[in-house]
């Protein structure tokens, strides 16, 4: 066991210091660029494949959503309400514009 430790620190000392050595800077950015350009066309051959597989889902939700019936979904008139604002804090407030007040709902019912 300790001959294999030994072996291990010699090794260890001798590869060390020529792992750490560096190439020496030739000053030429033609590698750089042409890796910057091959990460580049990866990126783009990456998202045509992303929506390749994404764009036959997103028509099969657009052809549901034309075929669904919103009328009865209970949404009130959206021309009833000013435009959503956000405030500093992050929060998103929807102001109802003035005109007749709801009605009150009947006995018994609890409002949400």
């Amino acid at each position: 066991m300790k001959h294999i430790a030994l072996t291990l620190a010699v090794l260890a000392a001798i590869g060390g210091p020529a792992a750490a050595q560096e190439t020496p800077d030739t000053g030429d950015d033609s590698d750089i660029s042409e890796g910057v350009d091959l990460l580049s066309e990866g990126a783009r051959r990456l998202l045509r494949g992303l929506m390749g597989e994404v764009e036959p889902a997103m028509r099969d939700l657009a052809e549901t959503l034309r075929e669904w019936d919103f009328e009865g979904l209970g949404v009130e008139d959206l021309g009833r309400y000013h435009p959503p604002e956000v405030l500093p804090n992050g929060d998103i407030i929807i102001r109802r514009k003035s005109g007749p007040v709801p009605p009150d709902p009947p006995e018994g019912e609890i409002e949400l």
